[in-house]
């Protein structure tokens, strides 16, 4: 055998050996008799769905599996895209009443659309793992109003949108929303009246439109002080352009609508968060095309700016054609959106709506391509479920995101199995004397 010949062939074993390690690195799997809430689509029974690459490659009936294919046999159970946590706090809070471990607030009075809660996002949160076996695959992770001295800003910060796979970079996008206090809790920042805190709403955009026409001036010192810092005013070009969503946290109806008239006037992109009233003004919403995040068991007037709490809230804004999504505002338990979904619909929200509420309508929300809906090129972000995914004893079988199999693990997991059988085994090392 010649030099080239041993030369062409030793490259063909590497590239035989690369190939290989890569097919192993990136494997193919085949969800088979799966009852597949498209969201997009509707729903297919006896479904195959292939994941390649980290996307949906095929998804139909009667498809065969391809060759190498690791199988998940469904048998017949619902599959729907990964669930979405539309505003929570995984990765910035562990323990809510312990200060070290809490990063949602501003207590600088310098900051506040500038803000960014992605900075202080903690990957290795063991919430990470425990939320997403429960079937949750992405998120929005939201600031709060800060309660250092000085802070009276209606504006709280930007919220970041994250995947909870695996590895570190889970962050998808650390400025996906501005979030804004109104309502009761919007007039005490302002300084105690509603009206106050539109005032300062508005002079801050009007500031950040000023500046952004006479940067130059800016920076040379020869324009008129500002009620924001630069980096305040950077940071509100985006919502000025609406390529940013403003959350608006509001619930009282008439709250709602002011909200409306100033979003008019201003330009913004909107979305109203809490609504317990908004059902009031569902109408007004729809024609406005403002989508609300809604705590579906706010059913008590805890305050005076939620007399008109129902259980029925979603269900009427969904058939007056308003955009629904879910949010616990629940930091320790945002696996627990799936049950605020099946209250809605319990009480008068379509089942389809529901599902797109937990999955498409955030996506669309916060800009995310990619996700929400069952279909060939989208993020491979799957849940094989046990049963109902909107009925509270159903849990998630089988996760992927963005086509990753995740190990259905996690710190609550880990520590049941460490201590369930005791009785029958010798106690861990730890705890022998």
């Amino acid at each position: 055998m010649s030099r080239s010949e041993l030369i062409r062939g030793a490259l063909a074993l590497v590239a035989t050996v690369v190939v290989g390690a890569a097919s192993a690195a990136n494997p193919t799997y085949a969800i088979v008799h799966a009852k597949a809430h498209t969201i997009a689509k509707g729903t297919l029974e006896d479904a195959t769905i292939v994941i390649k690459d980290g996307r949906i490659a095929a998804i139909g009936k009667g498809l065969a599996a391809p060759a190498g294919a690791e199988i998940i046999d469904a048998a017949g159970r619902p599959v729907t895209p990964g669930l979405f946590d539309a505003f929570g706090a995984i990765g910035v809070l562990e323990v809510e009443l312990e200060d070290s471990t809490v990063d949602r607030g501003n207590g600088d009075p310098r900051y506040s659309a500038a803000f960014a809660v992605a900075d202080a996002f903690n990957p290795r949160s063991p919430k990470v793992a425990i939320t997403r076996i429960e079937g949750v695959t992405r998120a929005l992770v939201a600031p709060v109003d800060g309660d250092g001295d000085g802070v009276q800003s209606v504006i709280v910060g930007q919220a970041a949108t994250i995947h909870l796979g695996l590895g570190e970079a889970l962050v998808l996008d650390p400025s996906a929303a501005l979030v804004v206090e109104y309502g009761e809790s919007g007039k005490g920042l302002a300084g105690g009246a509603r009206s106050a805190a539109l005032l300062q709403l508005k002079e801050a955009l009007d500031d950040a439109r000023d500046y952004a026409r006479n940067k130059g001036d800016f920076d040379m010192n020869a324009r008129r002080a500002y009620s924001r810092t630069r980096l305040d005013l950077e940071a509100l070009q985006p919502v000025l352009r609406r390529e940013l969503p403003v959350i608006v946290q509001a619930d009282r109806a008439s709250d709602i609508t002011k909200v409306l008239e100033f979003g008019k006037a201003q330009n913004l992109r909107l979305v109203i968060a809490g609504g317990a009233e908004a059902w009031m003004v569902a109408d007004e919403l729809a024609k406005a095309g403002v989508p609300v995040i809604v705590d579906v068991i706010q059913n008590l007037p805890g305050s005076f700016e939620s007399l008109g709490s129902t259980l029925e809230n979603a269900g009427r804004l969904q058939k007056a054609g308003v955009k629904v999504t879910f949010a616990t505002e629940d930091v320790g338990n945002p696996r627990n959106v799936k049950q605020l979904a099946g209250n809605a619909v319990s009480y008068g929200m379509d089942y389809d709506a529901a599902l797109a509420g937990l999955t498409k309508v955030p996506a669309e929300i916060y800009g995310m391509k990619g996700y929400g809906t069952l279909e060939v090129g989208m993020d491979a972000d799957v849940v094989v479920w046990s049963g109902d995914p909107l009925e509270v004893t159903s849990y998630a079988d089988a996760v992927f995101i963005k086509g990753d199999k995740i190990p259905m693990t996690s710190r609550q997991t880990q520590l049941r199995d460490r201590y369930k059988d005791l009785g029958k085994q010798p106690w861990p090392p730890a705890y022998r004397r």
